[in-house]
């Protein structure tokens, strides 16, 4: 009806989101918020170690002491410039009990109390409870509790997600042998408006093909050469691409998005090892995803023990390059030496943090299972000559509060795209085996 007053609204905070993104206060416009004593308590258990979720557990309990000042926490604060405000709760107890509805004093089920507490106290606002984990926003639904996912950062269309290449058909003859023969055309010659810095483009007429780029300098569609990069030869136009993203001195930001089996890390480390002069160091790393969500404290061993498992694949990457060679190939040694005077350096991602990263060619692999402030923090602390490669399958994640549209990579590509010193592309063809594609097309 029209002239209706909208209702007032209070979110209210899971400690999930918090986790995901230590500025989630301030992404509620002229909202209130609200964070129930529980998220307080779990925050004081996560605020030690050298995890991004340790990061982003101290990073809010820092904004929220600044925001306080001289006030208690238990009154309405104003935030957002004055726009909404902001309390702590430590009411839990409501008509409906959610910790006696499901058998459980855990803290999820004191969090939705705080939320059917408020729905009580403030029965003329909409309360919102917000989390990234869907088994609690199912569980608050469940209570007749509005529950939301936080969509701060959060790509809306993930299928029509950048690819970094375009295929283009039918083209005149002429200029395919142009661009053999001159190594370019314009882009006038191809029909393209305002190319993407660094797009691909595969070029064809008929069963005549060539594969080129749009080169942000010249403004031109120059050709891309297939080229191998420490005997890995490139098997299709998406790993040309990949390889020529990585050479080009002028892209300073690679990703490479796709399943399993395209070949990501691969050709990244290849790529790395190609222009290793170029670099002072090269670091191949990844995030350490616990599996079954268990900390790598409950695995057994000494630290190296318990990393070696999540590290593996990198390793067997860098073995598939150096048995191209025989060990008595200069090359081999290359690599054994490489490792030995650390100018190769295999490592969780953690154990990066606080280096320097000038002079660097910086690949992380597993991208996905980084949330977008960890991206955002990489590519901020680097320094001159440094080349920062992401790699990773957006469509598996290994972690609970991320998902194919609010991960790290996927904002990432999302949000750079555009920009000269930026090239992607999106791995499409499995070139692991017959039996690996099939599982990917099939299972």
């Amino acid at each position: 009806m029209a002239g209706t007053k909208k209702k007032e609204k209070i979110f209210v905070l899971d400690t999930s989101v918090i986790l995901y993104n230590h500025d989630a206060l301030h992404s509620f416009e002229e909202n209130d918020v609200v964070i129930p004593i529980t998220v307080l308590e779990e925050l004081d258990n996560f605020k030690k170690g050298n995890d991004i979720k340790n990061f982003e557990a101290r990073e809010f309990i820092r904004i929220m002491d600044k925001i306080a000042g001289k006030y208690t926490l238990k009154n309405w604060i104003k935030i957002n410039g004055g726009k909404g405000k902001f309390k702590v709760v430590m009411n839990q107890h409501s008509t409906i009990d959610a910790t006696k509805i499901f058998g459980d004093n855990k803290a999820d089920h004191r969090i939705l109390n705080s939320a059917l507490a408020l729905t009580e106290e403030y029965p003329d606002k909409k309360i919102i409870l917000v989390t990234k984990d869907i088994n609690l926003r199912l569980k608050a639904k469940s209570l007749n509790i509005q529950a939301e996912d936080f969509e701060t950062g959060k790509i809306k269309d993930v299928d029509s997600l950048y690819s970094g290449k375009t295929l283009i058909e039918d083209v005149d003859k002429t200029v395919i042998d142009k661009i053999y023969s001159e190594g370019f055309c314009s882009i006038e010659e191809l029909n393209i408006e305002d190319p993407i810095p660094n797009h691909y483009f595969i070029i064809k007429h008929n069963r005549t093909s060539a594969l080129t780029y749009f080169n942000p300098q010249t403004k031109l569609i120059e050709r891309v050469e297939k080229k191998p990069a420490y005997k890995i030869m490139p098997r299709n136009a998406e790993q040309v691409f990949a390889l020529h993203a990585i050479f080009n001195p002028e892209v300073k930001l690679v990703t490479l998005q796709g399943v399993a089996g395209t070949g990501k890390t691969l050709i990244a480390l290849a790529g790395a090892l190609e222009q290793r002069r170029q670099f002072k160091q090269i670091y191949l790393a990844r995030p350490i995803v616990p599996l079954s969500n268990k900390d790598i404290g409950y695995l057994p061993g000494d630290i190296k023990d318990k990393i070696n498992p999540y590290m593996e694949p990198l390793w067997d990457n860098l073995k598939f390059i150096q048995n191209q060679y025989h060990e008595a190939d200069k090359e081999f040694k290359a690599i054994t030496n490489a490792l030995e005077s650390e100018k190769l350096v295999i490592t969780p991602l953690a154990y990066i943090r606080g280096r320097s990263i000038s002079n660097i060619c910086f690949i992380v692999d597993e991208a996905q299972n980084l949330t977008p402030h960890e991206v955002k923090t990489i590519i901020t602390r680097a320094g001159e000559n440094t080349k920062i490669i992401f790699t990773g399958d957006i469509y598996q994640i290994d972690t609970p509060y991320l998902d194919a549209q609010s991960n790290g990579l996927s904002y990432l590509i999302d949000k750079i795209k555009h920009h000269e010193i930026y090239a992607h592309v999106r791995l499409e063809k499995g070139e692991r085996s017959e039996l690996a594609n099939l599982a990917n097309e099939l299972l």
